[in-house]
């Protein structure tokens, strides 16, 4: 299972206007090559009438799957500017996609490269970039004693509180990343003098926002 991983929030589009032709960015998160190539489809249905519908993906932990395709602008200048721009920002299972209804001025093959590559920007930017970090979700049984102090120290932490229920014991679940799990254990074992039962539950991806 991968860890920690740069995405794209959600769905998101963008435009803008070069020497009269207008480009549209429609970018998203997908998990496999299939998903991509829906999504491209869906855009090229629904701007059937433009001059060019320029794609660009990235997919794989490791990137396994890369592909770029011009939709017949001249070889290079659309979907390979738009697949780099993807890989330099470090960005994982992304899909992207740039409309272009041409406006009478031709842009020469660097101007298509700066064109396409700028949509690409606009368009990560307006679905947002997000980094998904693996955590381990532990539980914490203790009893009603220990709630109030255990409470404010895991509040006051780090750690992510997310639920607290009331059963014959109090039990916390607790987001923690996976390098500070052994960290964590410890932790709450010193704070309950050791009457706490800790389990980890699952494994779970939380999105934290990039500037």
């Amino acid at each position: 299972m991968r860890e920690n991983y740069i995405t794209v929030k959600a769905n998101g589009s963008n435009e803008l206007i070069i020497s009269k032709s207008k480009f549209i960015a429609h970018c998203t998160r997908v998990e496999t090559e299939e998903q991509a190539l829906q999504f491209i489809q869906l855009i090229k249905k629904e701007h059937a009438n433009a001059t060019h519908n320029c794609s660009a993906y990235v997919i794989g932990e490791h990137d396994q799957i890369q592909k770029a395709n011009d939709d017949g602008e001249p070889s290079g200048t659309a979907g390979v500017p738009m697949l780099e721009v993807l890989k330099k920002q470090g960005l994982k299972d992304v899909v992207i996609v740039v409309t272009r209804y041409f406006g009478g001025i031709k842009l020469g093959a660097g101007g298509l490269v700066r064109a396409y590559g700028k949509a690409t920007t606009i368009g990560i930017d307006a679905a947002g970039v997000v980094e998904r970090r693996l955590h381990h979700v532990m539980k914490i049984s203790v009893d009603y004693t220990l709630l109030g102090k255990l409470e404010n120290e895991i509040r006051q932490s780090s750690y992510i509180l997310d639920v607290i229920d009331y059963t014959d014991a109090v039990e916390f679940t607790v987001f923690v990343e996976k390098e500070q799990e052994e960290a964590f254990t410890q932790w709450i074992t010193n704070l309950t003098s050791g009457q706490s039962e800790i389990n980890l539950v699952r494994k779970e991806f939380l999105e934290f926002p990039q500037s």
